[in-house]
């Protein structure tokens, strides 16, 4: 097999531990008869000569294992009124709003889960055969990763937007970027090389390594991206992974940082807030991340309306997956 380079893997599009195996034919049998051939769980159990309670058991597995998916029209979310106003409000070539769970309209959880299965859905109808997919990172991210369907795509590469950095809560920028290209089919470009470095001078030795400079260069031809927009709260992303300490995102929250794309800053116009840490970093620049022909912003949960505006005000969006709730609010602020 030939050598292949580095940093670059080209990713199967099917898991094979998502194939089933023949002793899975009775999860198969139920998901059919419920999902294609209409039976409810009643009929099911009587044909399979097992109880309701297999049925259900069976069916919740087959999903669970990814052969069930239930999919709805992306175009019924991007007619709705509210989507409709955000484009209009913001310049957006598309947004889509999804319904907030009215059990639990304020929650994190909730918003988040429905927000990103919808942009999973959404985002491969957003590609094409020879795409360049630039890849930000975070939880929101990482969440909409593992939900996107097995869509093959022809000639397409995902790149990873900025280098490594530990992430205990395992939203790490690679595995945000191998899962989507794994889910894709497309060719995976991971950075190999931190994020953050002790000192300028070493930032800028590792930046003139050929293998780093190829992977500067690659992430500057993505033609496409999707991203999430953090917040500068004192537990936001860039906290919790070390980037600031809470002292120092205080200090440029009061400088007017409202949102962190890719861990750099921005104000609550998209325009940079530039921290110290910024000339030890190795990733993505704010510049490299306007002017796509798609960028997906993915925004869900409390507090995710500042950033989300100070994003499209920069000009980092052009497609916008959101809640309810945000939506709502981002037109508040147009006001």
């Amino acid at each position: 097999m030939p050598a292949t380079p580095l940093g670059k893997m080209r990713m199967a599009s099917v898991d094979a531990a998502r194939m089933p195996a023949r002793d899975d034919a009775p999860y198969i049998e139920a998901a059919w008869l419920y999902y294609h051939d209409g039976l409810n769980q009643n009929d099911i159990a009587e044909r399979m000569r097992i109880s309701r309670a297999s049925v259900v058991n069976y069916l919740n597995e087959a999903r669970n294992r990814g052969w069930v998916r239930v999919h709805m029209d992306s175009d019924v979310f991007k007619g709705h009124r509210l989507a409709e106003e955000l484009c209009a409000a913001y310049g957006l070539t598309e947004a889509m709003v999804v319904p907030d769970d009215p059990v639990d309209p304020v929650g994190a959880a909730a918003s988040i889960a429905r927000v990103t299965r919808a942009a999973a859905d959404w985002l491969p109808r957003l590609l094409e055969p020879g795409d360049r997919l630039g890849v930000s990172w975070g939880a929101t991210v990482y969440q909409m990763a593992q939900q996107v369907p097995n869509t093959p795509m022809a000639d397409l590469s995902v790149i990873q937007l900025l280098g490594s950095r530990p992430a205990a809560l395992g939203f790490a920028a690679e595995a945000c970027t191998a899962i989507l290209a794994q889910r894709l089919g497309g060719e995976c470009i991971n950075f190999h090389a931190p994020l953050v470095l002790s000192n300028k001078a070493l930032r800028d030795a590792l930046c003139d390594e050929p293998v780093v400079r190829d992977q500067l260069d690659a992430l500057a031809t993505c033609n496409k991206t999707v991203l999430a927009c953090g917040t500068c709260d004192a537990d936001a992303h860039v906290v919790r992974s070390g980037i600031l300490s809470p002292e120092e995102i205080a200090e440029y929250r009061a400088k007017g940082a409202v949102g962190v794309i890719c861990g750099r800053l921005i104000d609550g116009q998209g325009r940079p807030v530039v921290s110290a840490v910024e000339e030890r970093m190795i990733g993505v620049s704010l510049d490299q991340m306007r002017g796509k022909d798609m960028a997906l912003l993915v925004a869900a949960g409390p507090g995710r309306a500042l950033p989300a505006r100070a994003a499209m005000k920069g000009g980092f969006v052009t497609h916008l997956a959101t809640s309810t709730r945000v939506a709502e609010e981002l037109l508040e602020m147009t006001s």
